[in-house]
């Protein structure tokens, strides 16, 4: 049994250390106001995976995998664009939800999310398939990062299927689910622990941690903050 290693660079952007792979989730790192200056140049990445095209998500996607060499995995409209963004075909993993990939003994597969995405280009943003979330699993441990979304009932398909370790969940209201939304999210998914993610980054975006605690408890669900560039094992 290895551990699972995850480290918050601030946002959304997440490092996970499973199954002998780094993988970065959402690694929006240059441009992130919260993102500490030593986590903004990985030095080893196996795997970037995109939970969709927004560019406080995908916009250093195509730098860290020429940075690292990473594989770059996303759904099939956002891996096109981002090969014509510059990222070499062979390293690019297209996927769906529903479906899966492995990796070296780590299942990638990609969920149900309710956002929308796009992806800024020099001719404009353009459509960039739909928003997911993103789970990486091996036969003992497992990570989910709901991406960008609003509450959704089948979270709890998710939570009897893939049975979480970690749940990353947005707290940050406006854009995504506040903290009320999230802590119901993880009532559903019933993870080993509940982990909040995009909240902070920008004034618009009001949700906090407390309130988030504080829900979850009422849930009888374990949940832990993780400062910007802390990591945690589990």
């Amino acid at each position: 049994m290895r551990d699972l290693r995850i480290t918050y660079a601030g946002h959304s952007a997440v490092f996970v250390e499973l199954g002998g792979l780094h993988i970065a989730i959402d690694p929006w790192l240059k441009g992130n106001p919260l993102c500490p200056h030593p986590l903004q140049n990985p030095e080893k990445l196996d795997l970037i995976a995109l939970t969709h095209g927004h560019s406080d998500h995908a916009s250093d996607a195509v730098r860290l995998q020429k940075l690292t060499g990473a594989r770059l995995a996303a759904t099939y409209e956002l891996a096109m664009i981002l090969i014509d963004e510059g990222v070499s075909a062979d390293k690019v993993i297209p996927m769906n939800k529903g479906g899966a990939v492995n990796l070296n003994g780590v299942s990638v597969r990609l969920t149900d999310a309710f956002h929308s995405s796009s992806y800024d280009t020099a001719k404009g943003a353009i459509y960039a398939g739909e928003a997911c979330g993103v789970i990486v699993s091996t036969a003992d441990r497992c990570v989910y990062h709901a991406g960008d979304t609003s509450l959704f009932s089948d979270m709890k398909l998710i939570g009897e299927l893939y049975a979480p370790t970690v749940a990353l969940l947005p707290i940050g209201d406006r854009f995504t689910m506040g903290p009320h939304e999230a802590a119901h999210a993880a009532r559903l998914i019933r993870p080993t622990i509940a982990i909040p993610i995009h909240y902070k980054t920008f004034d618009l975006l009001t949700g906090g941690y407390a309130e988030f605690a504080k829900e979850c408890d009422a849930h009888k669900v374990k949940h832990a903050e993780l400062e910007v560039g802390e990591s945690a094992t589990f």
